[in-house]
């Protein structure tokens, strides 16, 4: 017998056991022996860090009166100037988002920070809406007094916000406003908010909605049934992004002849919000599609 190979063999017998016993202990796993399963990562937040709206909201839409904060909705859309902040925290305790309305294309003489706009900045008067003008949206006070208006709207920890009247361009404003120039003022906006963490709503402006749905998190559009123009909101739908839609036709409030019904129908099929409202939206008449 060669005693010399016989040591080594045992040796290497030695050897291969206690590597075999350690591999047996590592894992952190229970007395079967079993490894242990790693933890779930945690979820990663949103980079943007800002709400982000999605196709199963529901909504209530109120801009006048004092708002009715006991609708079991996901959203509330309301004056950005007229809530007071207590409206706003109590409906952030009830676990509702807000979103904060005030016109960005136009200046309302009962606003404020009117005094900021100059006299060049204003155009044509809105027709049927006393005290109201188009705004120049080129105009570096006009982006002066919007940057203003989102900074209160942070301040007063809204969620998201709407921008009215960013159609100026396709309407009678006496100013020399474009297609061009409204993408350009659209895209600031949406930009402004967003730097502020603010969701942004792309408010009617269908001609233009292929080249903003990338700039905007959802839309509110007022009649698109009526006007039938709702098919507009389908490449924007189809990127999971919701449209809150109001609809002030009085067969509708009446459901002449299933108007309503057929209304619905037609809503829930193309995933859009839809309301019927008061046009006061005062909330003096509210139906909310299925």
């Amino acid at each position: 017998m060669n005693t010399a190979r016989h040591v080594a063999r045992l040796r290497v017998a030695l050897l291969i056991g206690l590597m075999l016993f350690a591999l047996g202990g590592c894992g952190g796993g229970g007395g079967d022996g079993t490894a242990a399963t790693p933890p779930a990562p945690t979820p990663t937040p949103p980079a943007s860090g800002r709400w982000t709206p999605t196709l199963s909201d529901t909504w209530q839409w109120q801009l006048n009166g004092n708002v009715d904060t006991s609708y079991i909705v996901s959203v509330y859309d309301i004056d950005l100037f007229d809530t007071p902040q207590a409206t706003i925290d109590a409906l952030h305790a009830a676990g509702r988002k807000v979103v904060c309305y005030f016109s960005a294309g136009s200046g309302e003489d009962w606003r404020p920070d009117y005094a900021g706009f100059a006299a060049a900045d204003l155009g044509a008067a809105l027709a049927g809406w006393a005290g109201e003008r188009w705004l120049d949206t080129r105009s570096a006070s006009v982006r002066s007094v919007m940057a203003a208006r989102l900074d209160l709207a942070a301040s007063k920890r809204c969620d998201g916000v709407e921008p009215d009247n960013v159609d100026g361009y396709a309407n009678a404003s006496g100013l020399p406003l474009s297609a061009a120039t409204q993408l350009d003022y659209n895209r600031w906006l949406a930009t402004q908010a967003h730097a502020r963490k603010l969701a942004v709503a792309l408010k009617n402006d269908l001609e233009q909605l292929a080249d903003l749905q990338g700039d905007f998190d959802f839309a509110v559009n007022e009649e698109c049934f009526a006007l039938n123009e709702c098919g507009a909101y389908a490449s924007f739908i189809a990127i999971g992004k919701p449209v809150f839609n109001a609809e002030y036709a009085a067969r509708y409030q009446q459901n002449t002849n299933g108007a309503r019904t057929v209304l619905c129908a037609a809503a829930q099929q193309a995933q859009i919000l839809t309301l019927v409202l008061a046009q006061q939206l005062d909330d003096s008449y509210r139906y909310a599609c299925p």
